[in-house]
């Protein structure tokens, strides 16, 4: 029963709920800190009238809100918030739950100074839904009764023991009572005075708790409507979600809704309740077994580590006095290994207990709300709790109960080495790992220059059957002398733009996997135009219409911006010798209409410069290092969330040089959540909005501004939000180590961070009230590129 106080406790004041109302929303609150927290708002600047008045304007846009708040450690995360923008906030308080409450209104002013009228507006602390009373106030909220009934029976239950009434002297604890005598006996009194047998042995004997509590139960309260007092609740509109009585239905307000009996609805709903609890119970059972799974680990690991020291200390005294000085160092990585197992498994245990507490809270209060015998105050939370049940069904899933640490040790002692070798003594690990890749071989047929770019093109040997993640790209710089890395990724093929005119360059390329590298392929040497144009002038490749939206729509072709070179001709050589190859051919790429010529080479690049470096990359959505509340769609390009708390979702592309630009479109924004968009390492924290930790860099912005926030640190706050179909664009400079937001293609405040170095993923936060899609391989946007022209 405990883990359900939190069901029970207000979010306003902390404490059990008093006289609680039922917000639309299905959140609760007490009558007294409703009232606390209603925000008072001139007529004419009141959502309603606003939207009567033409104005696209949203219900938050009367209060002076500051998202600084809402995401501050020190801070609950809700807020209310009063006063308008143009006038100045007036001071608040916190409660113990971190919400804001404004004090009592100041005295009214002389008749003469009256305000113009206000209307009276309050904001769920949960999810901060706004909400507009109206003529009749807080009395328009239904009472909760339901609610009371089950904080009265808890606070009941945490009562002090009841004691026994047949006990003569120092009366003891009572351990049952019988509810046809209305006793209460202690376990002596018991067998002496109520023997199980004869016709004693037909009385239902309860714990004591339970039978104080049906002492104490009140007939049940016929449920009045709000709007006539005097009449009952005899009806249930399906479509208001609601009782109703006689009345509200001869007045024609739900003439045209499907009315039902109440019992009868009554009756279903507590039948979707119990059967949605079933699957949830069998959740929790099977979470108490995974705990007992992972206690044994611990276990396990324990004796696991001790045999193994053991068996290191054996080795090691077996060895000359030179394995003395490796022994600590070996022991050292055994016991760095044990914390880390131990760490990883306590960790899972925490979390998993935690919402084991929070699913058997839940539980129990929906048990207890199934206990009671009002249909009405039932029915008013009956679709919530199963929405919730459902939900945490839900979150059950994906691999939460499956252990993340084994508890083998894969470490082994390898004793066979010589003494003139103990220096290098090291564990062996016991598992096999696959080998490097082999040499890439470059696609001579798809390697051409133009001007002063270049494109190479290179693929996998045909039998090779190890796995690779990725590539890099070495060239020159175009004098002989030492090779740099230009590109590394997954691509097969990339254009470098910004070379020297009238030279000649070597490019080679590796294959890279989690065992290490390949050996270079064969050499490549480029010759690049005579044409002696400005070095620094940089012209855009042409994009035939046609032939950009066929790349749109066929993301599989390369995860890179692809476009077509210029025509012209190139001439390209590959050396031969022990290593290398010679070849001499001129081609021609692409006519002007766009077309493949006879050579049939068609070479779609990607911008990368040398001195300039431009990378425009193709890529989507990674499901798997995505959080598992992440929904995907749309070939990974389209995600959105099932949780209403923010998710964390990375691009599958890391960037560590160029300058890279995507853009996302808000396919979906509902009640006014705060999306962030940005840049992270690979292992940032995937259930926190995104830059709460040092992992992330972001812009998270809702309708009406935008913040920067990296390590829970906010900056930079700028006006200008975000609606359904707007675009929120990310430019990442690597070569000058910064990171820009944009809003519809208008830079969004300053440069948002600064001094960036590492390998960066491209990632979003978001909740279930948003759904964003993503678009990659697009040009510099015009603020940026006017930007990097100048000198």
């Amino acid at each position: 029963m405990e883990e359900m106080e939190e069901e029970l406790k207000c979010p306003v004041c902390g404490s059990f709920y008093r006289e609680p109302i039922i917000l639309p929303c299905s959140h609760n609150l007490c009558q007294a800190c409703a009232r606390n927290i209603l925000v008072q708002t001139p007529e004419s600047e009141s959502p309603q009238s606003r939207r009567a008045s033409g104005s696209a304007v949203s219900d938050y846009d009367y209060l002076d809100l500051d998202k600084m708040s809402l995401y501050s450690e020190a801070d609950s995360g809700y807020g209310s918030y009063g006063g308008f923008a143009s006038a100045p906030t007036t001071p608040c308080q916190k409660s113990p739950n971190g919400v804001r409450v404004f004090p009592p209104a100041a005295p009214p002013p002389p008749a003469a100074l009256a305000p113009p009228p206000r209307n009276a507006c309050l904001t769920c602390p949960q999810c901060h839904r706004s909400l507009v009373l109206d003529e009749r106030g807080l009395r328009g909220f239904p009472r909760n009764r339901l609610l009371e009934g089950v904080i009265d029976r808890y606070q009941q239950g945490r009562a002090a023991a009841l004691r026994c009434q047949l006990c003569e002297k120092a009366p003891k604890e009572a351990a049952v009572m019988c509810e046809q005598c209305d006793v209460f006996y202690c376990d002596p009194c018991r067998l002496r005075c109520h023997p199980p047998r004869g016709p004693l042995a037909k009385h239902r004997l309860v714990p004591p708790a339970q039978g104080r509590v049906s002492r104490r139960l009140s007939p049940r309260k016929i449920s009045t409507c709000t709007d006539h007092e005097l009449e009952n609740h005899s009806m249930y509109c399906v479509q208001c979600k609601s009782p109703v009585c006689y009345q509200c239905l001869e007045e024609g307000k739900h003439s045209s809704h499907e009315v039902k009996a109440l019992g009868a609805m009554w009756k279903l709903h507590k039948s979707q309740l119990s059967q949605a609890l079933n699957g949830l119970s069998d959740r929790a059972k099977e979470a108490k077994e995974f705990l007992v799974q992972l206690r044994n680990m611990v276990q396990q690991i324990q004796e696991n580590s001790v045999e193994f020291e053991a068996c290191l200390v054996a080795q090691c005294d077996a060895l000359i006095d030179a394995l003395n000085r490796r022994k600590a160092q070996l022991l050292s990585r055994v016991n760095k290994e044990h914390e880390h197992k131990l760490k990883v498994v306590r960790d899972q245990i925490s979390h998993c207990t935690v919402k084991l507490r929070q699913t058997t809270g839940l539980m129990e209060y929906c048990l207890e709300v199934i206990k009671e015998n009002d249909p009405s105050g039932f029915l008013q939370i009956s679709d919530a709790l199963i929405r919730r049940v459902h939900l945490t069904e839900d979150q059950w899933g994906k691999g939460t109960l499956t252990p993340r640490m084994t508890t083998d040790f894969d470490l082994n002692l390898d004793n066979a080495p010589l003494l003139q070798s103990i220096h290098q003594l090291d564990f062996v690990q016991m598992k096999v790992s696959s080998p490097v890749p082999a040499p890439p071989i470059l696609q001579l047929e798809e390697c051409c220059t133009h001007n002063n770019s270049a494109t190479l093109s290179w693929k996998q040997p045909p039998l090779s059957t190890v796995q690779v993640e990725g590539y890099i790209l070495e060239l020159d710089d175009g004098n002989g002398g030492q090779f740099r890395e230009v590109y590394v990724g997954k691509e097969t093929m990339c254009t470098v733009d910004g070379l020297h005119f009238n030279s000649t360059y070597s490019a080679r390329v590796k294959a890279f996997n989690k065992t290490g590298v390949s050996p270079y392929s064969k050499t490549l040497v480029l010759q690049t135009s005579e044409d002696m144009q400005s070095e620094e002038q940089t012209l855009p490749f042409p994009v035939p219409l046609e032939r950009s939206q066929l790349r749109r729509m066929s993301p599989f072709s390369s995860t890179l911006n692809l476009q077509p070179s210029f025509p012209g001709r190139s001439y390209f050589e590959l050396r031969s010798s022990a290593h290398q190859l010679s070849l001499h051919s001129s081609l021609q790429s692409l006519n002007s209409a766009g077309e493949l010529t006879a050579s049939g080479i068609s070479s779609w690049s990607v911008l990368l410069g040398i001195s300039k470096v431009f990378v425009f990359a193709w890529f989507s959505f990674d499901p798997a290092s995505a959080h598992a509340d992440i929904i995907f769609s749309n070939d990974n390009l389209t995600v959105t969330c099932n949780s209403y708390d923010d998710r964390v979702v990375l691009g599958k592309t890391g960037f560590s040089k160029g300058l890279h630009y995507w853009e996302l479109s808000i396919d979906r924004y509902d009640n006014h959540p705060d999306p962030a968009f940005g840049v992270a390492r690979i292992d940032v924290l995937k259930d926190a909005m995104l830059g709460k930790d040092d992992k992330a860099w972001a812009m998270y912005v809702d309708n009406n501004r935008s913040w920067f926030m990296h390590n829970n640190s906010h900056t930079n706050r700028t006006e200008g939000g975000i609606t359904k179909g707007a675009t929120v664009g990310v430019l990442l400079d690597l070569t000058r180590r910064t990171l820009t937001f944009s809003i519809n293609e208008d830079q969004q405040g300053p440069v948002a961070f600064e001094n960036l170095e590492g390998l960066f993923f491209p990632a979003v936060s978001l909740n279930r009230n948003v759904q964003v899609t993503l678009h990659t391989g697009l040009p510099v946007p015009e603020f940026y590129a006017s930007r990097s022209a100048m000198p």
